[in-house]
């Protein structure tokens, strides 16, 4: 899928696949870990994975208030306890499909919001 570039000095989302993530400056494999001026490649390869210990050194390289999670092409839910966990570190968490998780990323980004984005 497509998207438009919204700048180029951010991180936005040119276009997404099942196995891969086009940046403006770069190509990432998924799964990866993408905020407005942090981008990587990760090692957490499920939803079940995610904790606050496997987060933390993400959400700390860019201050993020909200982490998108993209569960790839079925949402996929996070159990509560993680949900809490993550709430606690101070970030609101939503997941959803990669299309939409991008789609939301770019848009939140362009609203000059703290977003995280992590695609599985």
């Amino acid at each position: 899928m497509e998207f438009n570039q919204q700048e180029s000095e951010q991180n936005s989302i040119v276009s997404v696949d099942d196995s891969q993530v086009k940046l403006a400056h770069c190509v990432l494999k998924t799964p990866c870990f993408i905020s407005s001026s942090y981008s990587s490649e990760i090692e957490i390869t499920n939803l079940e994975a995610l904790d606050k210990a496997s987060l933390f050194p993400l959400s700390s390289q860019d201050d993020i208030d909200i982490l998108i999670i993209g569960t790839g092409k079925v949402p996929k839910f996070l159990q509560p306890k993680q949900q809490v966990a993550i709430q606690q570190m101070g970030i609101g968490v939503e997941s959803m499909n990669n299309e939409s998780a991008c789609r939301s990323f770019n848009l939140l980004l362009s609203d000059v919001r703290r977003v995280g984005l992590l695609l599985l």
